[in-house]
């Protein structure tokens, strides 16, 4: 790492209507650095890295690149400087191969016509840094983690030396991770400087050499690594200090609730998502699915929930046969879901709270007088909802879309709590929130099970499952490739499971 600054933004201030996302930041970035950015939602990374990658300018301040004042007007004038920027959600061409989606959009596009020549330079290119990776392959033949390496790829060849990286773990393995950490070490030790936005905090001290802290808009803090811990990097993000505990496990669990024998779902083109999948979730209990998104996770919730027809086996809720009930029969027989998509099938964004609140029983008795909806007892009992699980609204007339996704979450899960489910079945709950809202949902979600429910919950993140779960089922190629008590499992076990490593049936 090289102390000579390649990145200077000073006095940044960026405004929208109603919002102060920037405000007079100055950040340096050294180079050959690999640069941690951190923050809660709404603190302002994705803005002022937006601003470094062209897509936004600033209404104060000024960008330096090597020590020159730059303007950037578009992401192309922030290539032309080296500077290039990877989403979350890559931007290939599935029926192109690795090598056409590289040189795409190039001065170099030409040599399309000629494969060979294309593949050849890729190949050179990519052996340069240390890449395992078949240039011939089309991207929709490619694992995640290697379609993540098409899109670096494509920022080297476009001569980008700065890199900015927006949260790119979230869909890998723990073995894509330590993959992708070799890479970026290597890249750096080449003198590329990389800058990555994310909120795991035991991956900023394990590839950052160093870290800075946004809160409100404003940079709060930063420092050499070696000069931080979780803790106080904690405390930098939320004002407050959060406390992380290996969660105390439930009692001794009830009953199965759950039971899926040989479960057969199809997925949208035909495919077979799910396959034979045997799994039992009991009463007092958490059952944590793992593995890389699109195995075949969101098929099996949507089953379970009535969304989604099994092509063969069977579902049973306390040894009654459900296989066949739709989502309101499901509902009134106690299985609750929150999806993973909490604004579009959780709540409608342009629905106040007290609509939202009552969209999955406003047919009902409960709500319902003389033939019409009651509105005072569903005011009540939004309000009985914003008070119960700690919403941040103004009112229960407030529509959702302006609540933070914190909230959101809180209210989708106190809205499917209240109604006393004997499953609850929560996909991806604390995706996007940051460190507070996320222990908050937890918090529920174990209030929820120390009252006896059985709840199955899919996550991303691998120490959550490990503090949250008290059984650990493995995803891969839509079946259940292992299954275990949380105490026998660890990163390297369930991670080589996510890869199909083992087959090992378990229910």
């Amino acid at each position: 790492m090289n102390s000579e600054q390649i990145i200077e933004m000073n006095n940044i201030s960026k405004y929208f209507p109603g919002v102060m996302a920037n405000q007079d930041i100055s950040f340096g970035v050294g180079r050959g650095e690999i640069h941690a950015l951190l923050g809660e939602n709404g603190a302002g990374k994705s803005t002022l890295m937006s601003i470094l990658a062209g897509l936004y300018r600033p209404d104060t301040g000024i960008i330096k690149i090597d020590g020159q004042p730059v303007k950037f007007n578009s992401p192309r004038d922030a290539l032309g400087c080296g500077i290039g920027m990877i989403y979350q959600h890559f931007r290939l061409v599935d029926n192109f191969t690795v090598a056409q989606n590289i040189i795409l959009g190039t001065a170099s596009e030409h040599i399309h016509l000629n494969p060979a020549r294309a593949e050849k330079t890729v190949a050179e290119m990519a052996g340069r840094y240390g890449f395992d990776i078949n240039p011939s392959l089309r991207v929709n033949q490619l694992s995640i983690g290697e379609r993540q390496r098409v899109e670096i790829l494509k920022m080297l060849y476009r001569g980008c030396n700065i890199l900015i990286m927006d949260e790119p773990t979230t869909v890998l393995t723990p073995q894509e991770v330590k993959d992708l950490f070799g890479v970026l070490r290597r890249m750096a030790e080449q003198g590329k400087t990389i800058i990555v936005i994310t909120h795991k905090l035991n991956e900023v001290m394990e590839i950052a050499d160093r870290v800075t802290v946004l809160r409100k808009g404003q940079v709060v803090g930063g420092d050499s690594i070696k000069n931080v811990d979780e803790n106080i990097l904690t405390r930098m993000m939320v004002e407050h200090e959060v406390v992380y505990q290996r969660l105390e496990r439930g009692g001794s669990t009830g009953q199965t609730v759950l039971k899926l024998s040989h479960l057969q779902v199809p997925g949208d083109q035909g495919y077979m998502a799910v396959r034979d999948v045997n799994l039992t979730v009991n009463a007092g209990e958490i059952v944590g699915i793992a593995g890389v998104a699109g195995n075949g996770q969101r098929e099996l919730v949507e089953a379970i929930a009535g969304l989604r027809n099994p092509s063969g086996g069977t579902i049973l809720l306390e040894g009654e046969d459900i296989t066949r009930l739709n989502v309101r029969q499901r509902l009134k027989h106690g299985i609750n879901m929150v999806p993973e998509d909490r604004i579009g099938m959780g709540l409608v964004p342009n629905l106040n709270i007290m609509d939202n609140s009552i969209l999955r029983s406003y047919y009902t008795g409960e709500f319902i007088s003389r033939g019409l909806l009651d509105y005072k007892k569903i005011g009540r009992y939004a309000e009985g909802l914003i008070k119960d699980f700690n919403i941040f609204a103004p009112n229960i007339n407030h529509p959702v879309n302006f609540l933070s996704g914190g909230n959101l979450q809180k209210l989708l899960l106190g809205r499917e709590i209240s109604q006393k489910p004997r499953l609850l079945v929560a996909s991806y709950p604390v995706r996007g929130l940051d460190i507070a809202a996320s222990e908050a949902v937890y918090k529920l979600l174990l209030e929820e099970r120390d009252k006896g429910t059985a709840i199955l919950l899919v996550l991303e993140d691998l120490d959550d499952i490990f503090r949250l779960a008290d059984r650990v089922a493995v995803m891969y190629d839509g079946r259940i490739n292992g299954v275990m008590p949380v105490e026998e499992a660890d990163t390297d076990k369930i991670g080589a499971l996510m890869l199909g490593a083992q087959e090992m049936r378990g229910h």
